[in-house]
């Protein structure tokens, strides 16, 4: 494995310049899927707003089709303006981007407000003896009244972003928060025999007590590496291949290990310390307690856009308990693959009489 220079820095993620740098907390109005829900909500708001008003059917469908007109085209004007506006509002704080994008909700829905009111004075003819009831009569009425429920519903609206945005990050930097912590703990098991067989290894091979050291300073690095970001699988192909490494000097002829790697995309993105615990408890569960020799079988295979990696391990004579550091690991590889690849991704077991089975699968993301 290549050694590389520690290059850490002091920033922490909660300095000022990393906050000043997070996006804004509005959705991103660019998105087809939030452009449908906008409009939706339109079509909803025209239909409760028709029904509060008209008391008898034969006047609603008419009273509907101009209400949506509105509200639709209105709703469609400020999803462009805020999608062209996204990347500049970003520059700003969130007190600074909620005003600005208040204001730019305001100068759109008055500039509809306007060009529908001169549409309708444009093309009424005058004289008129019954008013064309499809455009405004009433200009500073049905200019203001826009504008006073325009304000109340995108601040209601920012307001939900905000609330919404702060618990999503909430969440997200509680789950990180745990991640990490068990992601920067490596079992003291296994410091204390990869220590034990260094300090055998420097008396009788000075060569592999060097090796040794040099691998386990590259499982710390990795294992104290930020969990939030995903490593190519060939990375992580590596650093378990390390700790085996790292195991076979311990337990010499009594680890065997066999690998079975079907040309798996080597760039695909995978959270990191996801397959060396796997591997990890497959030693120390399955292969230990066993008087003779333990066979692992790490197998991996590729299906359509998925990967699809299972680490599977012999049971001793006694019956299989699954311990609380087993737990653990598992439930932290879950964690990281669900907040990494959403429902997408999946963690199983699989256990019988004389062979335990853990299987991971997840898309493929280069």
């Amino acid at each position: 494995m290549t050694r590389q220079p520690d290059n850490r820095t002091n920033d922490k993620p909660g300095d000022a310049g990393d906050s000043a740098r997070l996006p804004t907390y509005l959705p991103n109005f660019c998105s087809s899927a939030i452009v449908f829900v906008v409009v939706l909500i339109a079509v909803l708001t025209s239909i409760a707003l028709t029904l509060a008003r008209q008391t008898e059917w034969s006047s609603f469908f008419s009273d509907l089709a101009k209400t949506s007109l509105l509200l639709v085209w209105t709703s469609l004007a400020i999803t462009t303006t805020l999608c062209v506006l996204r990347s500049w509002l970003n520059r700003f704080s969130v007190a600074g981007a909620s005003i600005l994008t208040f204001a730019a909700v305001i100068i759109v829905i008055t500039t509809v407000s306007e060009v529908i009111y001169w549409l309708g004075m444009t093309y009424s003819p005058p004289g008129m003896p019954v008013p064309n009831t499809w455009f405004p009569q009433h200009h500073w009425y049905f200019l203001s009244s826009n504008i006073v429920v325009g304000a109340i519903m995108t601040g209601l609206a920012l307001r939900y972003f905000y609330v919404s945005h702060q618990r999503q990050r909430n969440v997200e930097s509680e789950a990180r928060t745990r991640i990490h912590a068990l992601q920067a703990r490596i079992r003291p098991h296994f410091l204390f025999n990869s220590m034990n067989t260094i300090a055998e290894l420097t008396r009788t091979n000075p060569k592999a007590a060097e090796t040794a050291v040099e691998n386990l300073s590259d499982l710390f690095r990795a294992s104290l590496a930020d969990s939030s970001k995903l490593v190519s699988l060939a990375q992580e192909l590596e650093i378990t291949r390390v700790y085996q490494n790292m195991e076979q000097q311990r337990l010499g002829e009594r680890l065997v290990v066999k690998w079975q790697l079907n040309e798996l995309p080597q760039q695909a993105r995978i959270p990191s310390l996801t397959l060396q615990p796997l591997l990890e408890n497959a030693i120390y569960h399955g292969v230990e307690p066993l008087p003779d020799v333990g066979v692992v079988e790490i197998e991996g295979r590729r299906k359509g856009n998925m990967i699809y990696l299972s680490v599977r391990n012999p049971l001793p004579i006694r019956k299989f308990k699954s311990e609380a550091g087993n737990q653990i690991a598992l439930e932290n590889i879950r964690e990281r693959l669900e907040l990494a690849f959403g429902s997408s991704a999946s963690l199983s077991r699989a256990i019988d009489q004389t062979h335990f089975q853990v299987s991971i699968a997840f898309p493929i993301k280069k």
